[in-house]
């Protein structure tokens, strides 16, 4: 069952990279599911073009005002040889004329939510959409608490403009709107430019006639469309997107921010896209829309950032700072992830599949012999009677007392997580149900859109129904599922929502992640008697606001230096997106990893916020050689006992938007130099971690402004390059000058470490004295200590 189940993978890897390969040499439009870009749109001759060309009025106490849009088309060039096509203004034929406007006159608004932050809401209609903020899952219960109370309407702005221009600034910069040309500029407290939008004026001094800010009609269909462009400066670096896999820098990149299953972390797909990026120049932008977006940075021209966008209203969010404050105000628009459990820090050990009781106890108890520490043990696929058809059910066949089972894990310390997915197959015993109750998302016709039925998680009687049966789980013993999949929402489909895939496909992440990870924290505080347990789910799929849900993993990786690499960038990534816990499979997922690979990416996993071990067998190393198995322990053996260094870290970041996985520049915004690095990280504050991507024991890593000491030999490094030797755990691993790091003695699990015997270690080089920060189980703040 297990080799047929690989070559099958194999076979669909295979299958994905070829129909990528049909899509572009074939001429295949579009294949289902595959990320969508948007941009195409914006090219087509038979699409009415409106571009943003001045303001008609303004009331500047309200900041509430109007645009002229002026009516454009494409017409056809030839320039020699060369065929192109330029915007031309246009006069409308439509019938009857005395009840259309050629260049419609358009709502705008500014909305002040912060000192560093200003909502910018331009409408394609007369007509005042339905503000739906109150039900919109990807705000944040206190942002909309916050909204709904009345925070001041300024916010700290102040209107400063003149007669061109309407203006208003706070401490941290300002916002301007030009009334001719119609111009919308950010600059920061200096009065610097940080980024302005396009008009047509533009292209004068261009061959290049660029689309600027705009919206189109489609002939198609008469839906409509946006596409604010923006520019990019000379040296300016874009980030964030979600879990993108490409260059951390986004300029020169167009980045489709569309939920699909990539199969890895290899390609330009994302599992987890982000609305949301932010600049090396101090300003970001939240997309607030769940539609599909193509940004295309400096892709098809180098000094523009076009925002081609499904939806027919703009709604951003710009946000003033630094990388820190960025993240910080964004997160308090959709969510800060919650402080989890402390065995959540732990190991979590897992293959695809342990198919029985009898496999998982002996597991466990090999882990226990072994003396691996390891809090939580997953069965994936396998624990249902037949492979990969979920139905909430223990094998009778194959686990003949999964509660004893359970208990007997508790007992061990040890954790028990399941999979599942929210898609049923014909042949799943709950098909008929979910199709006859009206569960599942629906075609046009009322019908189903694919052969499986998908769960429609906007139908509160389908989120009860799933909630149910996890809860039926939970009640057992369970403590965590996998919340597998969620890539796939039907973009044909109609919703209970009253919307279509068009706004539910990328939404569909979202509302599963919250299904799940609130029936996961419901039901187990029922079980246990307690109030104050958050929920933890294993999720692979992620949309804006999921990471009020935790926990995410980077997805399939292949089993080679590319996917080390890969996950790795997704990590940083998707923590310049708002999110502070993330987690990957340690050696690669998809065949056997080769030990050195594997060996080379332990200390990647265990200096991540969490830490599994899962993918094709062998994943234990006690079945990979008794080396391995001493590498595999040394590695655990170090997070366990950083520990109260990782779990005051883990609390520091979920109070202030912070990730786990940390880009250098987050830590250093000062540091040109850090702006450039994409293949090393900070764990934390404090630590640095540049893995081994290649075979070898050595590699050249920059180093922030200051001292570093290597955590393993106690050596001190000036920053700047520097070719680095690894230690015995192989992995450049080095810690902050001024760094007060907190140890406790090796615990086989979290539940047995002994907290009054933290050691503190000083990392002092050139500093005075050394800080570091303590947050212990049943603390309320976290502290910071000093010596």
């Amino acid at each position: 069952m297990k080799k047929l189940f690989f070559f099958a993978l194999s076979t669909l890897c295979a299958t994905f990279s070829a129909q990528a390969q049909i899509q572009t040499s074939a001429g295949v439009q579009y294949l289902m599911n595959t990320p969508k870009d948007m941009s195409t749109d914006f090219s087509d001759l038979s699409n009415t073009y409106f571009l943003a060309d001045s303001i008609a009025s303004f009331d500047t106490g309200k900041a509430v005002g109007t645009v002229k849009w002026n009516r454009y088309r494409l017409s056809p060039r030839q320039a020699f040889n060369l065929n192109g096509y330029w915007p031309v203004r246009m006069q409308m034929l439509d019938f009857p004329s005395t009840e259309y406007d050629n260049d419609p006159v358009l709502k705008i608004q500014l909305r002040f939510i912060s000192p560093r932050c200003v909502r910018l809401t331009m409408l394609t209609t007369p007509v005042e959409p339905r503000n739906d903020d109150a039900t919109d899952p990807m705000f944040a219960p206190e942002f909309l608490a916050k909204s709904v109370s009345g925070a001041p309407a300024d916010a700290g702005w102040q209107p400063k403009g003149s007669d061109g221009t309407i203006a208003y600034k706070s401490d941290f910069g300002s916002i301007e709107i030009q009334r001719y040309p119609f111009r919308i500029a950010l600059r920061d407290k200096n009065g610097r430019i940080l980024t302005q939008s396009r008009h047509i004026i533009d292209n004068d001094s261009s061959q290049i006639k660029l689309l600027p800010f705009s919206f189109i009609k489609r002939g198609s269909d008469n839906s409509r469309s946006v596409n604010p462009v923006f520019t990019i400066a000379p040296g300016e670096r874009i980030y964030g997107c979600g879990e993108s896999f490409t260059k951390l820098d986004k300029v020169g990149q167009k980045v489709h921010l569309f939920v699909t299953d990539p199969q890895g972390p290899e390609s330009d797909g994302e599992y987890k896209p982000v609305p949301f990026f932010f600049s090396n120049r101090g300003y970001g932008v939240f997309m607030h829309t769940s539609a599909p977006v193509t940004c295309d940075f400096g892709a098809s021209y180098i000094g523009a950032d076009r925002l081609f966008m499904a939806d027919e209203k703009i709604d951003l969010f710009i946000f003033l700072g630094e990388p820190k404050d960025i993240l910080d105000e964004y997160t308090d628009v959709t969510g800060k992830s919650p402080m989890l459990p402390l065995w959540t820090f732990g190991t979590w050990m897992s293959r695809i599949t342990y198919f029985s009781q009898e496999e998982g106890l002996d597991v466990a108890n090999k882990i226990r012999s072994n003396k691996i520490p390891c809090d939580v043990i997953h069965f994936d696929t396998g624990w249902f009677d037949v492979d990969w058809q979920c139905d909430y059910e223990f094998s009778k066949n194959r686990f003949k007392n999964p509660v004893g089972m359970l208990k007997q894990m508790e007992k061990m310390g040890f954790k028990t997580c399941l999979w599942q997915l929210p898609y049923f197959t014909p042949k799943n015993r709950y098909f008929n149900e979910i199709i006859e109750k009206g569960m599942h998302v629906k075609n046009a016709a009322g019908g189903m859109p694919y052969e499986d039925a998908v769960l429609d998680l906007s139908n509160p009687l389908t989120v009860d129904w799933y909630q149910q049966k996890i809860g039926g789980l939970i009640k057992q013993g369970v403590d965590v599922i996998k919340c597998d999949f969620g890539e796939a929402a039907p973009f044909n489909g109609v919703y209970a929502s009253g919307k279509n895939g068009l706004y539910e496909h990328n939404l569909y992440p979202l509302r599963y992640n919250k299904a799940l990870w609130e029936a996961v924290k419901k039901f187990t505080n029922e079980r246990d008697k307690t109030q104050t347990t958050p929920g933890v789910i294993w999720a692979r799929s992620a949309w804006a606001g999921s990471q009020r849900y935790p926990l995410h993993w980077g997805g399939d990786a292949a089993t080679t230096n590319t996917g080390m690499l890969g996950d790795l960038r997704g990590g940083i990534s998707f923590g310049l997106s708002g999110f502070s816990f993330w987690s990957h499979d340690m050696g690669g997922f998809v065949t056997a990893s080769p030990e050195d690979i594997y060996r080379r990416w332990l200390p990647f996993g265990f200096l991540s916020s969490h830490t599994r071990a899962h993918g094709a067998p062998p994943t234990e190393p006690w079945l990979i050689s008794q080396s391995f198995t001493d590498a595999f322990r040394e590695s655990a053996e170090l997070k366990y006992r950083l520990m109260p260094y990782v779990y005051a870290q883990a609390k520091d970041c979920s109070e202030h938007g912070l990730p786990m996985v940390r880009a250098l520049f987050v830590e250093f915004p000062d540091d040109p130099g850090a702006w450039l690095v994409e293949d090393e990280y900070l764990f934390g504050s404090q630590m640095l971690v540049a893995p081994l991507l290649e075979s070898g024991n050595s590699r050249t890593c920059y180093l922030p402004k200051g001292k570093w000491i290597d955590y393993q030999s106690g050596k001190v490094y000036e920053g700047g390059y520097q070719d680095i030797q690894a230690g015995k755990i192989p992995a450049i691993i080095l810690v902050r000058d001024g760094s007060l790091i907190p140890h406790v003695p090796v615990a086989q699990h979290t539940g047995d470490i002994d907290w009054s015997k933290i050691e503190w270690k000083e990392y002092k080089a050139d500093a005075p004295k050394c800080k570091g920060l303590l947050f212990k189980p049943g603390d309320t703040t976290v502290q910071t200590v000093e010596q």
